[in-house]
């Protein structure tokens, strides 16, 4: 017995030295306990506690499913968390000692736990929905609070919350939330930074906890950066924070809160923590003082008056990750190359190369990497594959052949072989053999056209990379000829990324011909008539969007050829004509001669001087057009367009000029077999095959064997990330950061990471270090949980049974169809399921939007009544339409009807057409109008949104004497000013930089962070995956410098603050009423 507990403890000490030798990093979400004994910390999606002095740490949860968040209850003996094991995130309470969590929460709005009151109450913050009486924008979430044990959520405040921290009398301290920015962003000054606020309520802590408009806000940090996670000292006259007053997030404390408000907060804090380069992270302290936070993903503790200590951690665990996992791949193919004797397909399908038959099911994989592979294009005689791959940090051209002779096909070969045709080090992809086999094409950092001699390795450029810019990987196009002398490509030379062309290269020659030099947008390119001419799309006769987003399109044939643009103009009776006098007999010895010898493709002369006479639009109506193909004969046009409700594979007969429908709800790229039998339609993540004379549609099945490697295709995306943003970032410098550095700093967590929710975070860490706009990394997790929505806002304040209504919300769900439910009545059941106080009741609601449900309703002097009802998924769109209505309604009352109100939601061209409409219909009698592009995410429309203000009257209409008009007629040509905040993202940060500088107007509201620039949000090769790259900077003509990071600051400055924003005001917008009807006096 005692041999067997020696070994026993012998391979437990072996356990702990192996893990101490290797200690766990990525500790986050940390929690002090109450008497500071312990820590509570998430590590791979789990809880743990381990003793504040370090040790090994106790494993609380194990659940697969990520749980985070915890927090301690004020006796110590519980841990609050927050975790998506019933799908959505909810609040759940264990042991501290684990064992079974209970369940607190069931409502689908993402609720995260912030603190816990001395009575074990649990404040969290949720999306659930604001109270009526709110007054900022719909859209974000709120706090709300349960009791120990759970029970119906009851509201604290709606104005969204960061952190926070609750003194004995309720008397709050909290970071705020000005508008979006990446959490995780670093080393900024810009307004939309967060700022630690204290709130006093105006009631006795006896009354309950809430945060309202009438208590006291009182902002407590003026530092023009991060002011974050603030903690109350025990007795709450002291608070800590975070600050990144020194250029890195360290710990801050005031001494004396007393002192602070009684100076109007010109007391400067103490510094605690002097780290550079990571940001300190998951402030907390226990009541004696002692405080733990996260730092370069372990913990740390300080004791009063100390200095930091890292806690050393063990964990002993079993690996719940697989190292590799065989799965079978049957969708979600993301690129496709026929080979030339049509019989197999090659496809790209998470990042790996497969070929599939095309008559079977069969599938065989090409590659096996968790690198990524795309641009697939196979060699003139099928037995060769190439490709790009990215490993080793660099995009390259591989290839990968049959090597045995008896091997006709990819799909059932025996042997292959693989090697690399690119130099390595370089930036090459997205291949492509020429039709005569010899040459290959690729692109060679994003936008140079490279092409190889394949017998004798040899590269030229025969596209300057300065001629294109790349925005999205893949947004490149070029075709070889049918004679392989040639390339179509698109091109931008001389500033034209917003109205693109398409050009010719004479590859021998390396002569360029821009062909189409519209000063649209030209397109979709390919080679017709075996070479004698080509086909594009052009907007250019197509209606254009009223707002900077696109035009209908058609589809183009030019003619390098001028006989055969004759006989393509030729009608029916010529072409019979031809026909007949044509020699018989000489088309028979040609035959007869042809079949002796191989037939070689005619070598292309290619008349430029006249094509832009030999141009005719092929389709009859422009529209919104996807791919196109048009035969080889010349006589039938393939093409996708947008109809009535669905876009649809059409053809047009070009020689009857019939157009049909052949298949409908079809969009995808066309490939079309060398016989023009059948067209390849690749739609994103399947393959079909068409019919092109029947229109019958196949679907090409695929059964691919894949070996998912996790953790490896974790370190490949991270490097691809690190690689894009050091290759794309709009700023060649990176803003002067060490970013090497940081992939070394950030490279090292990977080994502690096994699942999405701590990866995306890890990558917003290192991608926030660049401290620019539209960046981080998101994770799409998706519970499939909704709950369904009545179209109602309920009484707070009400706390007897069942759901007391405050209002109704215009175009909801009670509004459409009970319009007699009036404010007062009170829903007693849901499905026969009574509600009753205290108890929640939002299950009751969950899955049920859009499905009929039975509600009893009792109102006063009203019979109870049950009514049959389908909730809605949500209300935004009402709340939204409720909001903007509210402003405009203040706006008429104030100003007596004189001016007018638009709200810009977004930066695009349903939002211009109704602020077009509005302006130049409904307040076409105002003397002024206030433009508000606050809480505005960007688009691209700031010059539409100037050029519509910036009208001035040169004609009046006035027939008789009877005025009748103005011209300019379609813009406004009165005072205008523009509403601004901190929440203005992208280009609504870039429109009123447009509007001041051009001097139209006055901008009044908060300053408005820089973040005019655009981005690229990449899907990875895991597609819950994405990250931004702001990749093309904006520069102010007049500043001599990039807009982002350069705030715009406003006219007449005028903050929001939260006790008005709560009772419903809007203080900026009053300001801009004030200011307009001073204009309308001045111009009188």
């Amino acid at each position: 017995m005692k041999k067997t507990l020696l070994s026993v403890l012998a391979i437990a000490a072996y356990a702990i030295m192996a893990a101490a030798q290797d200690a766990p990093l990525w500790l986050r979400k940390n929690s002090i306990s109450p008497d500071g004994e312990q820590i509570a910390f998430t590590y791979k999606g789990n809880i743990y506690v381990v003793d504040a002095d370090g040790g090994q740490a106790r494993q609380i949860t194990t659940n697969p499913a990520y749980d985070t968040d915890p927090l301690w209850t004020p006796d110590g003996k519980q841990i609050v968390f927050a975790s998506y094991r019933e799908k959505s995130k909810d609040i759940y309470k264990v042991a501290a000692t684990g064992g079974v969590p209970v369940r607190l929460t069931s409502h689908p709005g993402n609720e995260t736990p912030m603190t816990v009151l001395m009575d074990g109450s649990i404040i969290f913050s949720a999306n659930i929905q604001q109270d009526a009486q709110y007054g900022d924008f719909p859209g974000g979430s709120q706090v709300y609070m349960i009791g120990p044990d759970g029970g119906r959520p009851e509201m604290v405040t709606s104005m969204q919350i960061s952190n926070m921290s609750v003194r004995l009398d309720n008397t709050v301290i909290y970071e705020d939330y000005k508008g979006y920015e990446d959490p995780l962003r670093k080393h900024h000054t810009s307004s939309v930074t967060r700022d630690i606020w204290m709130y006093v309520p105006s009631k006795d802590p006896s009354e309950g906890f809430s945060i309202d408009g009438n208590g006291t806000f009182t902002k407590l940090t003026s530092f023009n950066g991060e002011d974050r996670n603030p903690v109350f000292e025990l007795g709450g006259n002291a608070y800590y924070y975070l600050s990144e007053q020194d250029g890195t997030l360290n710990i801050y404390y005031t001494d004396s809160l007393a002192d602070q408000l009684f100076n109007g907060g010109s007391i400067k804090s103490k510094q605690i923590t002097f780290y550079k380069g990571n940001p300190v992270r998951y402030l907390s302290i226990s009541h004696n003082g002692t405080l733990c936070y996260s730092y370069d993903g372990e913990l740390y503790t300080i004791k009063s008056g100390g200095q930091p200590e890292k806690v050393d951690i063990q964990i002993v665990t079993d690996q719940i990750e697989k190292g590799s996992e065989i799965q079978t791949l049957t969708s979600g193919a993301t690129r496709m190359a026929i080979s030339p004797e049509g019989k197999e397909i090659a496809i790209t399908v998470r990042g790996d190369v497969f070929v599939t038959s095309i008559d079977y099911k069969t599938t065989q994989r090409i590659t096996n990497t968790p690198e990524q592979e795309r641009g697939l294009t196979f060699s003139k005689d099928g037995r060769t594959l190439y490709y790009a791959a990215e490993r080793n940090g660099h995009w390259g051209i591989w290839k990968t052949s049959l090597t045995e002779k008896d091997d006709k096909m990819f799909t059932y070969a025996v042997k292959m072989k693989e090697e690399m045709v690119t130099a390595p080090g370089e930036t090459c992809f997205q291949p492509q053999v020429s039709p005569d086999g010899k040459l290959l094409a690729y692109l060679k950092d994003r936008t140079a056209i490279a092409v190889m001699d394949l017998k004798s390795g040899k590269e030229k450029i025969v596209l300057d990379r300065m001629v294109n810019y790349s925005y999205t990987d893949g947004d490149q196009s070029y075709k070889w000829s049918p004679d392989s002398r040639y390339i179509l490509c698109n091109y931008q030379a001389n500033g034209g990324w917003n109205n693109e062309d398409v050009a010719v290269i004479d590859v021998e020659s390396g002569e360029i011909t821009n062909l189409t030099e519209s000063g649209y947008t030209d397109g979709g390119f390919r080679w017709a008539l075996k070479g004698k001419a080509m086909t594009w799309t052009s907007d250019k006769a197509g209606y254009r969007s009223h707002g900077s987003w696109g035009a209908e399109k058609d589809v183009y044939i030019m003619f390098f050829d001028g006989k055969a643009y004759s006989d393509f103009l030729k009608d029916k009776e010529d072409r019979e004509i031809d026909k007949m006098m044509s020699d018989e007999k000489k088309n028979k010895k040609e035959k007869k001669d042809s079949a002796k010898v191989e037939k070689k493709e005619e070598k292309l002369i290619l008349d430029l001087d006249d094509r832009k006479d030999r141009i005719v639009k092929l389709t009859r109506f422009s529209g919104r057009l996807g791919d196109h193909y048009l035969t080889q004969d010349g006589k039938k046009l393939y093409y996708s367009v947008r109809l009535e409700r669905s876009t649809d594979l059409c053809v047009l007969d070009l020689e009857d000029n019939s157009v049909k429908v052949l298949i409908k709800g079809l969009t995808g790229s066309f490939y079309p077999s060398a016989d023009d039998k059948y067209i390849y339609l690749h739609t994103g993540s399947g393959v079909s095959k068409i019919n092109t004379a029947s229109g019958k549609r196949e679907s090409i099945t695929f059964s691919g064997e894949f070996e998912y490697k996790p953790a490896q295709e974790r370190e490949y995306i991270f490097n691809h990330i690190w690689k894009q943003v050091s290759e794309k970032f709009y700023d060649p410098d990176i803003h002067g950061i060490d970013w090497e550095g940081y992939r070394d700093t950030y490279a090292k967590f990977l080994p502690h990471i096994d699942n999405n929710f701590d990866f995306q975070e890890m990558l917003s860490e290192m991608l926030g270090e660049l401290n620019g706009s539209h960046t981080g990394a998101r994770y799409s997790y998706r519970s499939g949980l909704t709950n369904g929505t009545l179209g109602a806002f309920y009484d707070n304040e009400y706390d007897g049974d069942g759901l007391k209504i405050k209002e109704i919300i215009k175009g909801g769900a009670l509004y459409l169809q009970y319009p007699d439910i009036e404010a007062g009545a009170i829903i007693t059941a849901i499905n026969g399921e009574e509600i009753k106080a205290g108890e929640d009741w939002s299950h009751l609601l969950k899955g049920k939007a859009g499905k009929k449900i039975l509600i009893t309703v009792k109102q006063k002097g009203r019979k109870e009544q049950d009514l049959i009802i389908e909730p809605g998924y949500t209300d935004y769109r009402q709340l939204y339409n409720r909001w903007v209505e509210q402003r405009a309604q203040m706006v008429k009352e104030l100003s007596g009807g004189k001016v007018g109100y638009v709200h810009v939601e977004g930066m695009d061209s349903e939002s211009f057409r109704r602020v077009y409409s509005d302006l130049l219909g409904k307040y076409r009698s105002c003397e002024a109008v206030i433009v508000d592009t606050r809480h505005n995410g960007g688009g691209w429309l700031h010059d539409d949104l100037a050029t519509l203000l910036d009208g001035e009257g040169y004609i009046r209409f006035e027939p008789r004497g009877q005025y009748i008009g103005t011209e300019p007629y379609n813009k406004w040509t009165k005072p205008s000013c523009v509403l601004i905040g901190e929440d203005n993202y992208s280009d609504a940060c870039g429109f009123p930089y447009v509007y001041k500088t051009l001097g139209i107007g006055k901008l009044i509201g908060a300053p408005v962070p820089g973040t005019m620039t655009a981005v690229w949000w990449e899907n990875q090769i895991d597609p819950s995956i994405v990250f931004g790259i702001p990749q093309v900077g904006a520069l102010g003509v007049k500043e001599g410098r990039y807009l982002e990071n350069m705030q715009i600051e406003p006219d007449i400055l005028v903050y929001n603050d939260p006790a008005s924003v709560l009772r419903g005001e809007d203080r900026q917008l009053e300001a801009a009423v004030k200011e307009m009807l001073k204009t309308i006096d001045s111009n009188k």
